[in-house]
């Protein structure tokens, strides 16, 4: 490994956090030095030395391997999450070690659990902070390097490769210059029209930017303590789903509708299946949010169920109402849309609903084997011959996936978390949901879990962010180099 370039392409990623570190200085400075400017000041200075510290001595660039590039993306989150956490910790109250580790990784991984009781006791530049760790990281850290990096380098083809799963590029294939620029500009777009509607909604400027970069990285961190139903109004509510839709889908798929006009893209059978569990998913809870009694009318169970069952299928973690007091079926609903989730090329988590249709169509072209076996079955998607080489990684992470959730509920009981707590709080970690269900709903806070839940937790953020490939690349390179 080519520990300069390791370092210098890290760099470049902490001056990202930097950049945004100055912006909340700002924020504070605009409000009359609120009290996290002392935290600001020291975390970005600090964020900004150690950034700006390997161009001293790393003068060029050079290629990087593939084990360099698996390094910088590894070294890249978790630096991140490091200086991320400071202006917490410095600005102090509920953030011991733990719960500042906790909200940073939360952010940056987009997941949107966190340990606030009360959030609105934030100053204003340390909610933007916590806002701004969903921005950077809905693009994902590494995306923003590659707006760094010379087009001409081969730095950038590698890096797309390994930070933008195979999943998000087999339905739109183009070189990575034209990737970067697609996910950029859909990713920008659809920040600047969220805030846009905010705006005309009635939210404040303020609340407007920070619910923009939430939602578009469909991360869920909010300004208010009752997230978007505080501001109880149907117009924001139908603005938050528009975009926790829109932020869940292939983002190529948004580029190519928009650039053709034309709804062709849509015809999509990944796009399909998602709305399709979105559709039925959404009428259970509705049925079941009415016949409980939980809601009054048909048209306020109709919001409720489809709003959180999109808000938990995108990833995004808003709520309008607790859906601690949920029954028991639409909750278990919650967390089923949680693991299959979005579709691939966007800023959701989970196992993806591309993954979740190969899974059938593998499992139907099996059964036609047993039942037929001297007949020809092909797994296809969008007319398109998925060869067995393609299809067994996908297969292959969602039983990573699988045993991940097992180790990781196992892990949290002998921390004494309680039972209910773990398994639902592991899969919401694991697919970067954020609230989970019950006493974990989307009016609670995870701070009081065990401190070694609250760890365990924020590992499952970290790898149902990066889809777990790249950690165990990275873990191997460090056991065989022991080994040599």
């Amino acid at each position: 490994m080519n520990v300069k370039t390791i370092s210098r392409n890290v760099g470049y990623a902490l001056l990202v956090s930097a950049l945004f570190m100055f912006l909340s200085i700002l924020v504070s400075v605009a409000n009359g030095n609120d009290s996290a400017l002392a935290a600001l000041l020291i975390s970005f200075t600090i964020t900004f030395t150690v950034g700006i510290f390997p161009f001293i001595f790393v003068r060029k660039s050079p290629e990087i391997s593939l084990r360099d590039g698996y390094m910088i993306i590894v070294l890249s989150w978790l630096l991140s999450f490091i200086f991320g956490m400071l202006p917490y910790a410095l600005w102090g109250g509920p953030f011991t070690i733990v719960n500042a580790w906790f909200e940073s990784v939360s952010g940056f991984t987009t997941t949107g659990a966190s340990i606030l009781d009360d959030i609105e006791a934030l100053p204003d530049s340390l909610l933007f902070w916590r806002s701004s760790t969903h921005f950077i990281g809905g693009l994902g850290v590494v995306v923003f390097l590659l707006l760094i990096i010379p087009t001409s380098s081969q730095m950038r083809l590698r890096l797309t490769s390994l930070e933008l799963s195979s999943l998000s590029k087999r339905e739109y294939r183009s070189g990575a210059n034209k990737t970067v620029f697609i996910f950029t500009n859909v990713y920008l777009g659809m920040l600047m029209a969220s805030f846009v509607c905010y705006l005309i909604a009635g939210m404040s400027p303020f609340d407007a930017i920070n619910h923009a970069m939430s939602v578009t990285a469909t991360g869920g961190f909010s300004t208010k303590n009752l997230s978007i139903g505080a501001f109880d109004s149907v117009p924001i509510d139908i603005i938050t789903m528009v975009f926790m839709l829109l932020s869940s889908i292939h983002f190529g798929m948004t580029y190519i509708a928009i650039a053709t006009r034309s709804l062709k893209p849509f015809r999509n059978e990944i796009f399909k299946l998602y709305l399709g569990i979105l559709v039925i998913v959404s009428a259970v809870a509705t049925v079941s949010l009415k016949a409980n009694g939980i809601e009054g009318s048909w048209g306020s169970a109709a919001l409720s169920g489809s709003f959180h069952v999109l808000s938990y299928a995108s990833t995004s973690g808003f709520g309008i109402a607790d859906t601690g007091a949920w029954p028991v079926v639409p909750s278990a609903l919650l967390v089923f849309v949680g693991i299959v989730c979005g579709m691939a090329g966007s800023t959701t988590g989970g196992i993806k609903s591309d993954r979740a249709l190969l899974l059938m169509r593998q499992i139907k072209n099996q059964l036609r084997r047993v039942l037929h076996p001297a007949s020809v079955n092909e797994v296809r998607v969008n007319g398109r011959i998925i060869r067995q080489e393609d299809l067994s990684p996908h297969i292959l992470y969602i039983a990573m996936y699988s045993v991940l959730v097992i180790l990781s509920i196992l892990v949290c009981l002998l921390f004494r978390a309680d039972s209910m707590h773990a398994i639902v709080a592991t899969f919401t970690s694991l697919g970067n949901v954020g609230p989970a269900v019950g006493d974990l709903g989307t009016a609670s806070s995870f701070v009081a879990e065990p401190a070694g839940a609250k760890l365990m937790y924020t590992l499952d953020m970290f790898l149902g962010r990066v889809e777990i490939y790249p950690v165990l690349a990275v873990v191997m390179m460090v056991f065989n180099r022991k080994n040599k």
